[in-house]
């Protein structure tokens, strides 16, 4: 929900937050930098989570008082947005595309795990995110630029970028929830026990087919497996279909 002045219900105004940066008021100067604390939380949340970061620990890390944080970050919320591009900024913008859209949206998929794998609080923090700042802003231009050989409309383009961005997210979530479960071969060792169990109870032949392929049961590296599924999600976008729905649909982009 959006405000008549732009700020959203938690009273973050994004065209102030990122296009008004920092305190400008006259009077003495500040004793710490908005980048300065965001560093701090961003460390905070490497070391110890998202749950650890409060604007009191943050402010126990920069040596300030809390009250005199909320002139840079009025909320947790707003400090989040601040973390979110604090790390995008990591990400390379300046590198030649190849001019292979799918082979350039692969390799913004492998910099997007990178990223979250450096920073494993990310991809929670990306669903609280409501504005994109300037270095989320420059990654997002790179990437409609490496899709601009597609064809594929600006609305498309958008949601290829979100598609990505989202199953990146969501998969090292699940790489990082499997590298813990590795860090407990017991509970591993009980769960194939159970799955075997489970195929072999006659009441669920897809399973035990499945899990009687030759190769099911090879493990991969973490990079492998992230590989093989972004191939599949990237080579499987069919950009006609795409341009026939929105022509059908009058969404389409006109090239006459």
């Amino acid at each position: 929900m959006t405000r008549q002045d732009g700020a959203d219900a938690n009273g973050t105004d994004p065209q102030k937050l990122w296009l008004s940066p920092g305190n400008r008021g006259r009077g003495r100067k500040p004793a710490f930098t908005r980048e300065a604390i965001t560093a701090a939380a961003v460390s905070v949340a490497d070391a110890e989570g998202l749950e650890a970061v409060t604007m009191r620990r943050v402010a126990s890390e920069v040596g300030a008082g809390v009250m005199s944080l909320y002139s840079y970050a009025p909320d947790k919320e707003t400090l989040l947005e601040l973390m979110v591009d604090h790390v995008s900024g990591e990400l390379p913008t300046a590198e030649p595309l190849t001019g292979d859209w799918r082979t350039d949206l692969k390799a913004i998929g492998h910099l997007q795990r990178a990223l979250m794998l450096r920073h494993p609080w990310l991809p929670a923090a990306l669903y609280a995110r409501r504005s994109l700042g300037p270095h989320a802003l420059a990654f997002l231009e790179r990437a409609l630029a490496a899709l601009r050989p597609s064809g594929l409309d600006g609305a498309a383009k958008l949601e290829v970028f979100a598609q990505l961005t989202g199953f990146t997210a969501t998969h090292v979530t699940h790489e990082i929830a499997q590298a813990a479960a590795a860090r407990a071969p017991e509970r591993a060792a009980a769960e194939a026990r159970y799955l075997a169990a489970v195929a072999a109870d006659g009441h669920h032949p897809e399973l035990a087919e499945a899990l009687s392929t030759p190769g099911s049961g090879r493990l991969l590296t973490p990079e492998a497996t992230f590989t093989r599924f972004l191939n599949r999600l990237i080579d499987g976008l069919d950009t006609d279909t795409d341009t026939a729905t929105a022509t059908e649909t009058g969404t389409g982009t006109r090239t006459d």
